[in-house]
């Protein structure tokens, strides 16, 4: 890692932090936890002006560690309940709970049968590592895919799991809650004297492309960007702004009459917007679960004559599995699929031809020692910015 240009971004001069830092990962985030434990550490190692006090000045004890993750472990009972055990104290700290509630590559045993962590399970350990930080100085919530995010609003007779469960979080004395591309950030509404954030990923997005792309012209003559739904404009319109080219959009076409698998059937998917002909379009969204919307789209792009088309998604679930991409990919439907490594992903995804990461440890590192150090994040965490500064490296190097 290499932080000669970026380094001022991520150090606070003589700002104290609230607390001493700690990382409290639950299992099915601690992959992604270590890297981001390690940018943390480089942010702090490299921070000149608080080098000399490391050893000097007591106010700062603590503040170099070779790591920040805290020991612990929730095991589990013959019967499937389970409980958090610390390892060492977090009295008086700053600790971050950090939770991936879309891993179900998880497993533990209920009287002898072998049950896949869901995420209400993954949700129930988050409250037990809660329960056991009573001591801590401060306790917040790092869920980069908002537990039950996609039941935030109610159209008929149903339970508002989202709203529910930030109260109970808040109630049990969490700070702070921070998300990534929420399905719906006015959720917040739920939690309005509460800290919520919600970032995005547009930034990350951009440099992956670009680190895959070697030749692409980014103006409206050879470029658009796509929303697949209603849902994903506001998305779209920031990725187009920022880019400076036009943008289109889906809207689904549903058959009200019946019910299948919890929702109305997809009837069409209608077009508005202009010609994509001979155009690269990116189709920009929070997320992949079955991915069926998201193929349809991308075939519904190329049939209309786009010469390319790239997926940009935060979260790829891929809950049906990868081999409708594949087909899809082999067609030449799309070209090829971005999302980040927030969630947990499949060592079958990680070999596709057709995937690429984009990487959010160092950015969530910042937040994190940022928000330790309680100072504004805004200007320093914003991507636009950063973005134009790409950009503009990017144009550069063609010329």
């Amino acid at each position: 890692m290499e932080y000669t240009n970026e380094t001022t971004d991520y150090s606070f001069d003589d700002t104290l932090p609230i607390a001493p830092l700690k990382l409290a990962a639950l299992a099915g985030s601690r992959e992604f936890a270590r890297k981001v434990n390690d940018h943390i550490v480089a942010f702090r190692s490299h921070d000149e002006a608080l080098k000399e006090k490391r050893l000097s000045d007591p106010l700062f004890l603590n503040y170099y560690e070779d790591s920040y993750l805290l020991d612990f472990e929730c095991p589990r009972f013959g019967s499937g309940e389970a409980k958090c055990e610390l390892h060492e104290s977090v009295r008086g700290m700053d600790v971050f709970a950090m939770v991936d509630v879309t891993n179900y590559s998880l497993t533990y045993n209920v009287c002898g049968e072998t049950n896949h962590m869901s995420p209400d399970n993954h949700y129930q350990d988050l409250k037990r590592l809660i329960g056991s930080c009573s001591t801590a100085r401060r306790v917040n919530v790092i869920m980069p895919f908002l537990y039950e995010g996609r039941q935030h609003k109610r159209t008929r007779r149903e339970s508002l799991d989202c709203a529910m469960a930030l109260e109970e979080l808040i109630n049990m004395g969490v700070s702070n809650i921070i998300t990534f591309d929420a399905h719906d950030p006015r959720v917040q509404n739920a939690i309005p004297l509460s800290g919520f954030d919600n970032f995005t990923p547009p930034y990350q997005f951009i440099k992956a492309l670009l680190r895959k792309e070697s030749n692409l012209l980014i103006d409206k003559e050879h470029l658009m960007i796509i929303s697949p739904d209603e849902g994903a404009m506001n998305r779209s319109v920031y990725f187009a702004n920022n880019l400076g080219v036009d943008m289109g959009m889906f809207y689904k076409r549903r058959d009200y009459s019946q019910i299948i698998n919890g929702k109305n059937p997809i009837v069409s998917h209608e077009f508005l917007g202009t010609d994509v002909s001979g155009k690269t379009v990116i189709i920009v969204d929070d997320m992949i679960s079955s991915g069926e919307s998201m193929l349809d789209t991308a075939k519904a792009l190329k049939d209309r004559g786009a010469s390319k088309v790239i997926v940009c998604c935060t979260f790829g679930l891929f809950t049906d599995g990868l081999e409708k991409f594949d087909e899809f990919h082999t067609r030449g439907y799309f070209d090829y699929c971005i999302t980040t490594n927030l969630n947990y992903r499949t060592p079958e995804l990680m070999d596709r031809e057709w995937y690429i990461e984009a990487d959010m440890s160092k950015f969530t590192a910042a937040i994190i020692n940022a928000l330790n150090h309680d100072v504004p994040i805004g200007k320093t965490l914003s991507p636009t910015d950063k973005i134009q500064t790409l950009l503009r490296e990017y144009r550069a190097r063609m010329v």
